[in-house]
């Protein structure tokens, strides 16, 4: 609380001076309040931001702290696929979500200017005229006849006043507009965080489409290929050099490829209704490229300062912007304990001749300060202070919970980035090593040298891996998207 003790006989000194203020003299009377309002002190506690423990580093940073995060980079030079940039364009301009949010943006700013026009004093400039006659019966007849008064008047009034102008020596307007304030900026960060989920969910259910199409693709082309060994195995047991067991066997793997073709259609065409809901459009079609075209990640992500993360993760601020509203609102609590101190004044002009209005002592002015205190309130001011102190106490853990998240959601995925990687590599391999299982199988059970039990097996396992190193290499690209919203990489403008 920043007071002086003169301060405390500002409202007696306001009265007073009051008193000696020549009739019509407004500007005296708006200096003198501003000169008191200036003066005033601030209740409750300022705020100061709360010392947390940050790690020295990331847990599985791959990079030294020093070298730039991803996060600083925009975020169309993270995803450099042109398909995908000009979805993020139209989402960034169409989303609903987010067009949610810059509304909510503009409520605040809104709210804040209406909070912040409570300092200052409104005046009105208005006029009236009134015409009225009397009637000769009236309570106050006027005789039939008269010739020294006329039963006609009109009144005319023009005057400028202040209204209800509370004079904020407490600071309670100024912590409210302290807290109007947070409240923006906190709606704004909000905005932000709305951008890099957004851009996350694109990018997500991009590479996800383009997962939906590599499988596809080897669905349809194994088919293919079984559908000729089917064939070749009937030709052998009408021949008499076959059995009923490979014809079945090879039935099997071909039902089981061609189950996989209907479902990856129906999660196409889903995940392009998941893109278009995001982009604000109808569902259809989405133009996309190539996963095998796509560039790897690279092999190490700088993850940056873990300092760096409070200023840049807009969940983290947001929070902080929360903690920062409540706090004033401490301050705007305790201040009801005080005297409120509210001016409203008025000053014109009125006469009965309206061409006579400005002309001669027609001068009207009335000045009304009014002191309030409150006696007894049955514990109503002092509940207000301990909701104040709760929320504020609530507004802190938030802000704490967000940034322990924060680091555990780098953390995470900076594991899952480098695990994912490590899979791919195995699945690859495991891959190369099934397609020559499968040529020699095939080459073996022609030649008559093996049993087609093998051959059917080393094609059912090729299978499963190329749809598992399909996923392996989709979920590099996702392990990429969760990293650079981790650390709050894509609202940069």
């Amino acid at each position: 609380m920043l007071c002086a003790k003169e301060v405390l006989r500002a409202p007696f000194d306001v009265a007073q001076d009051m008193l000696r203020v020549p009739r019509g003299e407004l500007t005296s009377v708006i200096a003198l309040v501003g000169a008191v309002w200036l003066s005033g002190c601030l209740l409750g506690p300022d705020y100061n931001r709360p010392s947390v423990e940050i790690p020295p580093q990331f847990r599985a940073a791959m990079t030294p702290d020093a070298v730039p995060s991803i996060a600083d980079l925009k975020w169309f030079e993270v995803f450099k696929d042109e398909h995908l940039q000009e979805l993020i364009r139209v989402a960034l301009v169409q989303n609903y979500d987010l067009r949610d949010a810059i509304a909510r943006v503009d409520q605040a700013r809104g709210n804040l200017g209406i909070t912040r026009s409570n300092q200052f004093p409104n005046f009105n400039l208005g006029g009236d005229v009134t015409s009225r006659e009397f009637s000769t019966n009236g309570s106050f007849s006027i005789p039939p006849g008269s010739t020294f008064i006329s039963r006609q008047r009109t009144f005319g009034e023009g005057f400028v006043s202040l209204l209800s102008f509370e004079v904020d020596i407490w600071g309670r307007l100024r912590r409210a507009t302290e807290s109007a304030q947070a409240q923006l900026f906190a709606a704004d960060w909000n905005r932000k965080a709305v951008i890099t989920t957004l851009i996350s969910d694109v990018a997500t259910a991009y590479f996800n489409l383009l997962e939906l199409d590599m499988e596809l693709a080897i669905a349809t082309d194994t088919l293919g290929t079984r559908d000729e060994s089917l064939r070749l195995l009937r030709i052998q047991l009408q021949g008499g050099v076959g059995t009923l067991l490979d014809v079945r066997q090879g039935e099997q793997l071909v039902y089981t490829a061609a189950e996989v073709i209907p479902d990856d259609e129906r999660q196409i065409q889903q995940t392009e209704n998941q893109i278009s809901l995001l982009l604000g459009k109808n569902p259809g079609p989405v133009a996309r490229a190539s996963l095998v075209a796509m560039e790897r990640p690279p092999p190490e992500v700088p993850a940056g300062l873990t300092s760096a993360l409070l200023e840049r993760r807009p969940d983290i601020q947001a929070a902080e912007q929360i903690l920062v509203a409540n706090n004033a609102n401490i301050g705007f609590a305790k201040a009801a304990y005080f005297p409120q101190i509210t001016l409203t004044g008025q000053y014109g002009y009125q006469s009965t001749a309206l061409a006579g209005l400005f002309a001669g002592s027609r001068r009207a002015w009335n000045y009304v300060p009014l002191l309030t205190q409150p006696i007894f309130t049955a514990g109503r001011l002092g509940s207000q202070v301990e909701l104040a102190e709760a929320q504020e106490r609530s507004a802190l853990a938030q802000y704490e919970n967000a940034i322990q998240t924060g680091f555990r959601d780098v953390s995470n995925a900076l594991i899952q980035y480098q695990k994912i990687r490590e899979i791919r590599a195995q699945r690859e391999a495991l891959v190369t090593a099934l397609r020559d299982r499968k040529r020699l199988a095939y080459m073996r059970f022609f030649g008559g040298v093996d049993t087609m039990l093998n051959a059917l097996n080393s094609d059912q396992d090729l299978f499963a891996a190329e749809l598992n190193l399909v996923q392996t290499r989709r979920d590099e690209l996702l392990s990429l998207v969760q990293l650079y919203k981790a650390l709050g990489g894509g609202w940069q403008e």
